[in-house]
C-alpha cells in the first residue's frame, strides 16, 4: 500500500490521494513530457522554460517521493517515469482534450515542443478509423518545432525530428515509412483549427504528399471539443440561473 502523502487534504478519497501527489503546479506538465521519454534535468527546464529552477528540482524530488518519477541511472541527470507514473497517460490524454476547447491564439511568449505535438497527436489520434486506412506518415512543422507521426493501422508513433530533436526510444511501429506520406506547416491555431474540423486553409501549407491526404489526416487526428468556455459558458450558466 501507498504511504500517504505528507501534506494530506483531509480526505480519504482516490482523488484526494492523486491531487496530493501530482496536483502541484508544473507537476502534470513534467509527467506528459516524461511520457515521451526519459528527460534530463535540462531537458525539463528547456521544455518548461517558465518553470524556476528550483521548483522544478522541488516537483522532480515530490514526484520521485511518490513513486511516480524516478532517476535513469544510465543517464546523467535524467528522469523517466516508473510504471506507476506510466499509469497516468490516459488522464493526462483525457485532460489535453478537456483543455482543447479553451486554447484559442497563442499568448505571448507561449512555445509549442515536440513534446506538447506528440501528445497533442496522441490525444486526438482515432485508433478505430486509423485502423481502415492505408500506413502514412505525417510530418508536421509548428511554431519552429517538428515531429513524424507514423501510422500504421491502428497503432500511432510519434517522434522529434530535425537538428533539435532529442533521443528517442525505439519507433513502436514499423522503422521503414509508409509510401504514403504528408508534410504539413501551420501555425499552432491553424493545427487546432485542423484537429477541430473548421482549419482555416490559408493557414495551413502542404509542402509535400498528396493535397487529399489532408483530408485522411483530419479523419485519424480529431478531437472533438468538450464544451463552450468563457463567455458562451458564462452566458449559458447565467441563462440557466434565470
Amino acid at each position: 500500500m501507498a504511504t500517504r502523502a505528507v501534506r494530506g487534504l483531509g480526505q480519504y478519497s482516490g482523488v484526494a490521494r492523486a491531487v496530493e501527489r501530482i496536483g502541484e503546479r508544473w507537476a502534470l506538465l513534467i509527467v506528459r513530457d516524461l511520457l515521451h521519454g526519459a528527460r534530463r534535468y535540462s531537458d525539463l527546464k528547456q521544455g518548461l522554460p517558465r518553470i524556476p529552477t528550483n521548483i522544478l528540482s522541488d516537483r522532480l524530488k515530490e514526484l520521485q517521493e511518490a513513486g511516480v518519477v524516478r532517476r535513469v541511472p544510465t543517464v546523467r541527470g535524467g528522469y523517466e517515469l516508473t510504471a506507476y507514473g506510466r499509469a497516468l497517460e490516459p488522464v493526462v490524454l483525457e485532460l489535453e482534450r478537456w483543455g482543447f476547447s479553451a486554447l484559442g491564439e497563442p499568448g505571448d511568449g507561449e512555445i509549442v515542443t515536440a513534446d506538447v505535438l506528440a501528445t497533442t497527436l496522441r490525444a486526438a489520434f482515432r485508433p478505430d478509423v486509423a485502423a481502415g486506412l492505408p500506413p502514412t506518415e505525417y510530418v508536421l512543422h509548428v511554431a519552429g518545432t517538428s515531429v513524424s507521426a507514423t501510422v500504421v493501422g491502428d497503432r500511432l508513433d510519434v517522434v522529434p525530428v530535425g537538428p533539435a530533436a532529442l533521443p528517442q526510444p525505439a519507433r513502436a511501429v514499423s522503422a521503414e515509412p509508409p509510401e504514403a506520406i504528408l508534410e504539413l506547416l501551420a501555425d499552432p491555431a491553424a493545427l487546432t483549427g485542423l484537429l477541430a474540423g473548421d482549419a482555416d486553409p490559408d493557414r495551413v501549407s502542404v509542402l509535400s504528399g498528396r493535397p487529399a491526404f489532408l483530408e485522411r489526416f483530419t479523419r485519424t487526428f480529431h478531437i472533438e471539443p468538450a464544451g463552450p468556455v468563457g463567455g458562451a459558458r458564462d452566458a449559458e450558466a447565467a441563462a440557466s440561473v434565470a
